[in-house]
């Protein structure tokens, strides 16, 4: 059994070439190998959102706090609340953060394969974002 207690791992700022506007990331765990998997909570400030990503195992969203928005490439935006589970499939293409005017949290859960969790791509241009 392994216990991490709160507050055991510090929180940091989402850096600018991942994210958009005021972002902070609260690693919640990692799990001890062979288990591939890891979790964070993320908190988005009103506007601020992810760039472009993929990840090879996909991810799972499940908001806790807020108004937020998510994408798909190539389909609409969708407004996400607390109670919301969203799974992004292995390699989709899509980003996440908060809606126009409310923060939005959600814990993130993702598995590692080959050592890499996410696929960083381009920044969401604001007039994607305000579609």
């Amino acid at each position: 059994m392994q216990i991490t207690k709160a507050g055991s791992t510090p929180s940091s700022k989402g850096p600018a070439e991942w994210f958009t506007g005021i972002v902070r990331v609260d690693p919640l765990f990692t799990a001890p190998e062979p288990a591939r998997a890891s979790g964070a909570s993320v908190t988005f400030e009103p506007g601020a959102r992810t760039a472009w990503h993929t990840h090879p195992l996909g991810q799972t969203l499940i908001v806790t706090a807020g108004a937020g928005r998510v994408q798909r490439e190539g389909g609409a935006i969708e407004e996400i609340r607390p109670g919301d589970v969203v799974w992004f499939a292995p390699n989709e293409r899509h980003w996440h953060g908060a809606n126009l005017t409310t923060a939005m949290t959600h814990i993130a859960i993702q598995e590692k394969k080959d050592g890499k969790v996410v696929d960083w791509m381009e920044q969401v241009k604001d007039e994607e974002y305000k579609q």
